[in-house]
Formats: structure tokens, sequence, C-alpha cells
């Protein structure tokens, strides 16, 4: 490497941003990302039925995790789902070992089961006292799915990248319409796998150039038919769901998700955008540096961090100048506690995913 590449390395690192090069960060993804990390939490501490349509979350992230993995397998397909293990399930099992010892202390007692605690293949079982923190498994069960299919998956994509992605979205229209998943592990990991195919696949299109080759008429035109149908689906069949909540109705989800990220990908392509400025806002784009090193952390950790934040502000209307001046009522005080308690489960667990990732250990990346 010559003096001026050192010296372009060393200012970008300098300003807060990634290396310039392959192994350099996207920061429009980097920023997509962290918004999908907070747009999840928000949803858990308000409950919103309408998050889900300002900002599909799970969508977006299937869709840039289909990305990446679409660029590590230039590598050996073996080594890449390894290392894809190797980073993800330290994190998980360091926050198991909590979440199943609570379990365990307050008489939960699992059967063969259990194994699912050492490789979410399938829902890890829980009781009902801890539900609310294992119940959000079943993303990190999903993505482990799609790391294990993708090499299959991306060479049939590249037989016919188009035609295979449009029909990406014939499962989960099947499962609605034609056979009924049963109603278990099996039955539910099927689901979730058809429901976020498309946004998977979209990651595979966007990282070949397939994206950026479809002109923008067709592209706009399906992405906002596929919103349409999503939103149309959510809002007449909500009588039979209880509710237009997207996460309670995997088809809307589906349409949704499918329009809203293909938009959100395409425009990257056609507009340019890349947010390289952020890199002049400090503090914002250290803010998402974080979010993304710690991502699994945050998403593992939040729901706790939601649950104790509970009893903590219970505690708080105990002190006299707490129950005058802070508005211990309020689901925006309650998300704040939140966000304080996860920043503390960043700082004490996030430097496994380094260790995960074979980086240096750090407090804060």
């Amino acid at each position: 490497m010559g003096a001026h590449r050192k010296g372009a390395v060393r200012a970008v690192r300098a300003a807060g941003g990634a290396p310039v090069g392959d192994r350099g960060r996207d920061r429009y993804f980097d920023t997509l990302r962290a918004l999908a990390l907070v747009r999840v939490v928000a949803y858990h501490a308000f409950g919103w039925p309408w998050a889900g349509l300002l900002f599909p979350s799970m969508g977006v992230m299937f869709g840039l995790a289909g990305t990446l993995m679409a660029r590590s397998l230039q590598r050996p397909a073996a080594a890449v789902v390894r290392s894809r293990l190797r980073r993800l399930l330290p994190p998980f099992w360091c926050w198991g070992l909590f979440v199943v010892g609570a379990m365990l202390v307050r008489g939960w007692m699992p059967g063969w089961q259990i194994v699912y605690w050492v490789v979410p293949l399938g829902d890890p079982p829980g009781s009902a006292w801890g539900e609310q923190a294992w119940e959000i498994l079943w993303y990190l069960r999903t993505y482990l799915w799609f790391v294990l299919l993708s090499p299959v998956l991306l060479r049939v994509f590249r037989l016919a990248p188009v035609p295979v992605l449009l029909l990406s979205l014939a499962p989960v229209v099947a499962f609605r319409f034609l056979w009924q998943p049963p109603e278990n592990r099996f039955g539910t990991g099927l689901l979730d796998l058809a429901t976020y195919l498309f946004c998977w696949v979209l990651g595979f299109a966007h990282r070949d150039g397939v994206l950026a080759r479809l002109k923008p008429v067709a592209v706009v035109a399906l992405s906002l038919a596929a919103l349409a149908c999503g939103a149309w689906y959510a809002f007449a069949h909500r009588a039979e769901y209880g509710t237009y909540d997207l996460d309670d109705i995997p088809l809307a989800q589906a349409f949704w998700s499918a329009g809203f990220v293909t938009l959100l990908m395409y425009a990257k392509e056609r507009l340019r955008i890349d947010f390289s400025g952020l890199v002049r806002l400090r503090r914002l784009d250290r803010l998402v540096s974080v979010f993304n090193a710690r991502a699994v952390t945050v998403y593992l950790w939040h729901e706790l961090a939601l649950v104790l934040a509970v009893p903590l502000i219970d505690r708080c209307w105990d002190v006299p100048a707490f129950e005058t001046y802070l508005p211990l009522e309020s689901q925006w005080f309650l998300l704040a506690v939140g966000w304080v308690l996860i920043a503390g489960f960043v700082v004490l667990f996030g430097w496994v995913e380094d260790v995960a990732a074979r980086r240096r250990p750090r407090l804060l990346p």
C-alpha cells in the first residue's frame, strides 16, 4: 500500500468512517439497518400497528442480509456459512444463558427441544413467563435458514434472475390460498421463510447488478402494485386477523416489504445514494457505526431492556422527586429508560460480537 493510500485510509478512519475499498461500509445500508433496529425497539415499546407500514424493518434487514450474503459467496460456500454461524451463535449463547437461566430458576424444565438453544434451527422452547424475551428469536431462526439455503438459492437465482425474483413471492401466496402450513415449528419456520424470501433474493439482485439494469417504469410500477396489494390485503382482512399489523398478516407483510425494499434498493442504484456525507456528521455517523457493529446485541437484548424498565420505573414512584418531576406514566419515558438499559447491555455484552468476528474486543466499536 502506497503512502497516499495509507493517508487516505487514516483520514477516513479519523473522520469516523469505514476504510475505503472492497471491505468499506455502505453508509446507506448501514443507516437503513440502524433505522430498522430503532423501529423494532419502538414497536415493541408502543405496539403501534402502523409501524410496519411506515418502515418494514424485518423486510429491510433480510434484504440487506441477502446482499451481504451474495457478496460473501464469492468465497467458498462452506467457509461463508461457517463464518456466519460463528458470528451469530456466540452472542445468542451469551444472551441465552441469562434467559434460560432465569426461566429455570422460575421452575421451567425443557425437554429435548433445548437443543434449539444451541443452534436455533427451530424456535427454542421457553416458559410463558419468559415469552416476551424469547419470542423475538424467530428472526434469528429465519436468518439462519436463509444462510444455510443461500448457496443453492444463489445458484438458482443466477439461472434466471428476474423470473426467480418474481416467483419468490409464490410460496407465501400458495401457503395462504392452497396449503396452510401446520402450526408447529416446521410450519412456522416455513411460513417465515416464504414471507421474506423475496427480500432475501432481492438482496442477490442488488448485489449482482440485476436490479440496476431494470427499467425504472417497470420497477416503480411493480413496486407500487406490491405495496397496494399488501396494504389492501391487510385492511381488507382486518376483521379476520383482528388488526392491520403486518407482523400478524404474512401475505400482506410479504407484498408490502417486497415493494418497499425494492424501492429503497432501486433508489440507491438510480439516484446514486450513498450517504457518504454522513461522515461529516460525526456523532450521527458514530451512532450508525455502533448500531451496525452491535446489531445482534441490540436486537437480542432490547426486549429484556424493555421488560426490566417496567419494575425500574415502578421503583421511581417511591422517590417523591421522581414522582413529581419525571413523566413516569409515559410510554416515551419507558422507551427512554429502555434505551439506557440497551446501551448498558451493549457495553456489557457487545464485545461478544467482536470475539465472534475474531476482532479485538472493545466496549464500544
